[in-house]
């Protein structure tokens, strides 16, 4: 089973239908809902092993609410929008969460943030809101090894055997997502150039 597009119809095109109480959705939210009980479990508890299940579950869901939407036709105008949301909000909750912990240092944030900067910027100067692009392949396999290595990082803070090895996975697995992060942004912004540039000309140059 592949795992980019997984559950895709052969032959048979997406449409984003006009719902709002879908299960890929409801993943989606409980996606949201997972953040700040991570955050709980590490800066309170310190409870690092349920911190890593929650994570695992976070990153589960990620997989099968697309696999949900493809399969059974409820993709949605609102889960894509609501999917990429939620992941750059879990990625980053996450790194705030474990720079805090001592778990990662701060120049692991600040490169998974200044990307995200700026491309909030071009899209508030340009739609004054979401850009509304589909999520490119790059960025779906970036976001697959953050979601890898982040669990991965946790569960080697643990005493666990083969910790080293765990930690050792963990930064190949963030640092392919980080490049990918950035080459995806960068795509992201060229694209946002493009289509706010084509909406500007198509409304005579109006603001």
């Amino acid at each position: 089973m592949k795992f980019i597009g997984a559950g895709a119809r052969p032959g048979k095109p997406q449409i984003d239908h006009d719902l709002i109480f879908t299960v890929p959705n409801f993943l989606t939210v409980l996606r949201f809902m997972g953040v700040p009980l991570f955050v709980w479990l590490v800066l309170w508890q310190r409870q690092y092993g349920f911190a890593v299940l929650v994570l695992a579950i976070m990153g589960g869901t990620d997989w099968v609410d697309g696999y949900v939407a493809r399969r059974f036709n409820q993709a949605s105008k609102l889960g894509r929008i609501l999917d990429p949301v939620a992941d750059r909000l879990a990625l980053i909750t996450v790194a705030v969460t474990l720079a805090i912990a001592g778990v990662v240092d701060w120049w692991y944030l600040a490169a998974l943030v200044v990307p995200d900067a700026v491309l909030a910027t071009a899209s508030l100067f340009y739609f004054h809101s979401h850009p509304d692009l589909p999520v490119s392949r790059i960025g779906k396999i970036r976001t697959a090894f953050l979601l890898l290595g982040t669990p991965l990082l946790v569960f080697s803070r643990l005493e666990v055997p083969f910790a080293g090895a765990y930690f050792a996975i963990a930064w190949i697995c963030l640092g392919l997502g980080l490049a990918g992060h950035w080459v995806a942004a960068y795509n992201y912004f060229w694209a946002i150039l493009r289509k706010g540039k084509e909406l500007k000309a198509n409304d005579g140059g109006r603001p």
